[in-house]
């Protein structure tokens, strides 16, 4: 069973149709590589995924139950979509981090509030902290962090500030980690601090769904690309059907603009 289902889904803003009818499922462990020129819908499709844009029409559907589907409005109420966005795990271009916040307590807020709602959270506060305390701790040491724990962002490089969002991102432990152009913000030697974290988590079967524009990066690392233009799926396949054996003609024409850079 797909860990992931997405059904024919759009989204309009006003007049303007930007996503137009995506189809795609995605099996537990596998990475997703979405490719395709700017304006061509990833980020929106991804945004859709989170549920930070909702979808005009369509279904998602997460480990075999619907979690969103237009024609319900039950799926669209905000107590359902606060609790289906749990699916996913979200890193930004920008690392949206807390300046006030050291590398640790940015990585272990949402969980600490949220386990403030849970029962016995009262009774059991200085156990449940301290758990959480250690699992981001361990957490921020996975990616490469351990002797930065209690630094500020404004101490870390861009880099690091970016693996304490994956980190942030790895704590509420979803089925699915999305990235939005992680690297799009870092220069070369950066986008590598980066790069390896996430070929890390693939190889540890970490269940992702990445936009980039990296494209050595999305071949090397998927198990299923999705070439994007003009909100539609032009391409969908295994990295070795999409880049060496491209079905389209206006995948071809993408894939030899970037390589002949």
């Amino acid at each position: 069973m797909a860990i992931l289902e997405v059904k024919n889904l759009k989204k309009n803003f006003g007049s303007l149709q930007v996503l137009k009818g995506i189809d795609f499922s995605l099996e537990k462990g596998e990475a997703l590589a979405m490719i395709g020129a700017s304006g061509s819908g990833k980020t929106t499709l991804l945004r859709c995924l989170n549920f930070l844009e909702r979808p005009t029409e369509g279904q998602i559907i997460a480990n075999g139950t619907v979690i969103f589907d237009a024609a319900n409005a039950k799926t669209a109420s905000e107590a359902e979509i606060r609790k289906n966005r749990l699916h996913f795990g979200m890193v930004f271009q920008s690392f949206h981090l807390f300046p006030q916040y050291t590398a640790l307590r940015n990585c272990t807020l949402a969980k600490e509030l949220m386990m403030k709602e849970e029962p016995g959270f009262k009774e059991n506060k200085k156990k449940i902290l301290e758990q959480i305390r250690e699992q981001g701790e361990a957490i921020l040491s996975s990616v490469g962090l351990q002797d930065k724990v209690d630094y500020y962002p404004h101490q870390l490089s861009g880099g690091q500030q970016q693996r304490v969002a994956i980190a942030r991102a790895l704590m509420l432990q979803p089925d699915i980690l999305c990235f939005d152009e992680p690297t799009s913000a870092l220069d070369p030697e950066l986008t590598g601090e980066v790069l390896k974290v996430i070929r890390g988590l693939a190889d540890k079967k970490t269940t992702m769904v990445i936009v980039t524009h990296e494209m050595q990066f999305a071949r090397d690392v998927s198990d299923k690309v999705l070439f994007m233009d003009k909100g539609m799926v032009a391409e969908y396949g295994t990295p070795e059907q999409v880049f060496e054996h491209p079905k389209e003609e206006r995948t071809r024409q993408f894939l030899e603009r970037y390589f002949e850079q």
